[in-house]
């Protein structure tokens, strides 16, 4: 995930996906949003995304995918993440460019996490850093190793489930800024195998004139089988959206994955 959709996140991150439980229902967290959630994977067990998203204005459209997102379950609490992906960017009146993207690394330690019956929710740090592998006098990465400072809480309710909060991005090179960025999330399990939702998030501006930027998305999560399961969503990406060192404007952006989980 580039710095704002990998966490969507990211996310894409953002990659992502975890699973709670509450009243026996499947609660869903994480991709396809941005806006991330603070469950690990559970002990010993893996989550495999294959994905794509991106961002499309008049001018370029640009992004990620064939991509793959791994998270494990190390210790209780503690979930390890990677992403490693191909990058495009297809600018109009230019050549279109495709080759080996930024590659994201991470750990989630949820500090917080309470009974069902509790009031207060959980809550998780979930530290990100991206290595600049893509080229980026190709638009195809960032071209320097960024990281995101995060934090993040969720509570659910019967079929429902909100999850948010953000945290601080390093985002060095010539004429770029740190910045801040949030997101909050409200999604309801539909049926016994469709969970859907929606976002909004923020952030402050990651370059020198430019604006904060606020955008949208919604989506879901289908699932197929106990193991194997269909991601979605689209939406707005404010007034800048950044994918891997291309930058948009006002984009749609979009998510899809297909993800195993064992």
């Amino acid at each position: 995930m580039g710095p704002l959709i990998r966490h969507r996140r990211a996310l894409l991150a953002g990659l992502w996906l975890a699973v709670s439980l509450l009243a026996g229902l499947p609660a869903w967290a994480g991709p396809p949003f941005i806006t991330d959630d603070p469950e690990p994977v559970d002990l010993g067990h893996w989550e495999v995304y294959a994905f794509s998203d991106g961002a499309i204005d008049r001018n370029d459209a640009s992004g990620l995918g064939p991509a793959i997102e791994v998270n494990y379950g190390a210790a209780p609490n503690l979930q390890l993440h990677v992403i490693a992906d191909l990058a495009y960017d297809d600018p109009s009146g230019s050549p279109s460019r495709m080759g080996v993207g930024d590659t994201e690394l991470g750990v989630k330690y949820r500090f917080i996490d309470p009974g069902k019956d509790d009031w207060w929710p959980q809550v998780a740090i979930f530290p990100l850093v991206e290595l600049p592998t893509g080229d980026a006098k190709r638009n195809l990465g960032a071209g320097y190793t960024q990281a995101f400072l995060p934090v993040w809480m969720q509570k659910d309710f019967g079929r429902w489930t909100t999850y948010g909060g953000g945290g601080y991005w390093i985002n060095p090179g010539p004429g770029n800024r740190n910045y801040w960025f949030a997101g909050w999330l409200v999604q309801r399990q539909v049926t016994d195998k469709l969970a859907l939702g929606g976002e909004v998030f923020h952030q402050t501006s990651n370059m020198v004139g430019r604006g904060d930027s606020t955008g949208f998305s919604l989506g879901g999560v289908y699932d197929i089988t106990e193991h194997y399961h269909l991601l979605f969503s689209g939406g707005r990406g404010g007034l800048l959206y950044a994918v891997d060192g291309a930058r948009v404007t006002n984009p749609i952006t979009y998510y899809l994955a297909f993800q195993w989980t064992f």
